[in-house]
């Protein structure tokens, strides 16, 4: 399988592909044009948005000039009549559909009580049912192909239940993606590939800047990586079908060597995908090893009750870490980091010194320390008192924090993303 010469181009074929104006959408489409395949753009974006890059329209003229075919298309694929009617376009157009990527998706990662109805419909209308609705109308075109392909951008369905408990909505209406790859590719075996791809890592996104906040992209990939991916899946024989793919783990097998080249930050630690369990404790690992020997003087820090040993804290334990940590928050405090954060966060923490702290960046001057806030917190965030402290000290980040299961976030996610940037403002401090 191994650096395998690929005889099946995409030169000529037509690719429908959801959610294609901007992000991992418009990286498949990019790859496919430089075959001089013809794309459908069939997305919503039509006129420019207010904080995300990209029209159908930018897409189109970049595909264009890249050397493939394109057609903007209009469609929200929750509308099953947009959905129709761009296929419909689509095959008078270029005389049929050969592939399908199922890119489009939504995502909210809240609990359960704290996702509100449209936000859980949102997901549910996009993720599955779109998903499912763009495949239906696209199969009767795709079976009259020499080589077709859908191809869902959804990962492999893991039943730990960590990837459950902090965002179950989001988790089933993915899974939902997965389980039409699972069911369509047997039900069309012999006719119609059908195949999942999923990131190893954290892909740089627009949508993964407004998720993971300022200084994110270091931790990521481009989304060339999951475009080569993808080509590989789509160049293969349509008995190729059935697969969840990884894009790492594929390219390797094609013979590819050198991620770096993929990376935006080479040498920085990734962050890892939702849903893969050993990459999440492999990549943390990698986090704590990168800059060990400052690792290791945070921990001294943690552990001898801050710089030079002190004693003094406040809190019902003082010298301890947590107590620590908030005594040289509290002193690293200023105007400026109330006036730009605006939040009250909320920290109930589990084991020892455990109990409920908080942190206000919302009142006159801040405040931190043990107990409730003085006012009603915006998020309240669940740890354990050692991650709280590994967090704090720049060994866990939020976010990794977050995906791994080992941090619960209640409340305005986009105030725990300011937290994380007030962090990087205070590791030197801590």
């Amino acid at each position: 399988m191994k650096n395998r010469v690929i005889s099946w181009k995409l030169a000529g074929c037509t690719l429908f592909i959801t959610g294609a104006s901007r992000g991992i959408g418009k990286a498949i489409a990019l790859k496919a044009a430089k075959d001089g395949a013809n794309i459908v753009i069939a997305a919503k974006t039509a006129e420019p948005h207010p904080t995300l890059p990209g029209t159908i329209y930018t897409a189109a003229a970049e595909i264009e000039a890249a050397g493939g075919k394109a057609l903007p298309c209009i469609v929200n694929v929750r509308e099953e009549q947009q959905i129709i009617n761009a296929v419909e376009k689509a095959v008078k157009t270029f005389g049929g559909i050969d592939i399908l990527v199922n890119n489009a998706s939504a995502i909210s990662l809240t609990g359960t009580l704290e996702t509100e109805t449209k936000k859980v419909n949102l997901m549910m209308d996009v993720n599955v049912r779109g998903t499912y609705l763009t495949s239906k109308t696209c199969l009767p075109h795709l079976r009259k192909s020499k080589n077709p392909h859908i191809l869902n951008l959804s990962p492999p369905m893991n039943m730990n239940p960590m990837w459950f408990k902090n965002h179950c909505a989001y988790t089933i209406s993915k899974y939902g993606m997965s389980m039409c790859v699972l069911g369509m590719a047997e039900e069309f075996r012999g006719e119609v590939a059908v195949n999942a791809l999923w990131p190893k890592t954290a892909i740089h996104t627009a949508a993964m800047d407004m998720l993971g906040g300022a200084g994110i992209e270091k931790q990521c990939r481009k989304t060339d990586i999951l475009a080569d991916a993808a080509y590989c899946i789509l160049t293969k024989p349509k008995t190729f079908t059935g697969n969840f793919v990884i894009d790492e783990v594929l390219l390797r097998e094609e013979g590819v060597k050198d991620f770096d080249v993929y990376a935006i930050a080479p040498g920085h630690p990734l962050m890892p995908d939702f849903f893969l369990d050993v990459e999440i404790d492999t990549t943390a690992m990698k986090q704590e090893r990168y800059g060990a020997s400052q690792a290791v003087k945070e921990e001294k820090l943690s552990q001898h009750g801050g710089a030079g040993g002190a004693k003094a804290a406040t809190g019902p334990a003082p010298g301890k870490p947590v107590a620590e940590t908030f005594r040289v928050i509290q002193g690293a405090m200023s105007e400026e980091h109330v006036r730009s954060t605006q939040g009250v966060f909320q920290f109930e923490l589990s084991g020892e010194e455990g109990g409920t702290w908080y942190i206000d960046l919302k009142t006159q001057g801040g405040s931190a320390g043990f107990g409730k806030p003085p006012v009603t917190a915006d998020v309240v965030m669940s740890m354990s008192s050692t991650d709280f402290v590994k967090m704090f000290t720049g060994k866990l980040k939020p976010t990794l924090a977050f995906m791994s299961g080992k941090l619960r976030i209640k409340g305005n996610m986009s105030l725990a993303i300011k937290l994380e940037k007030m962090l990087s403002q205070l590791n030197s401090k801590l």
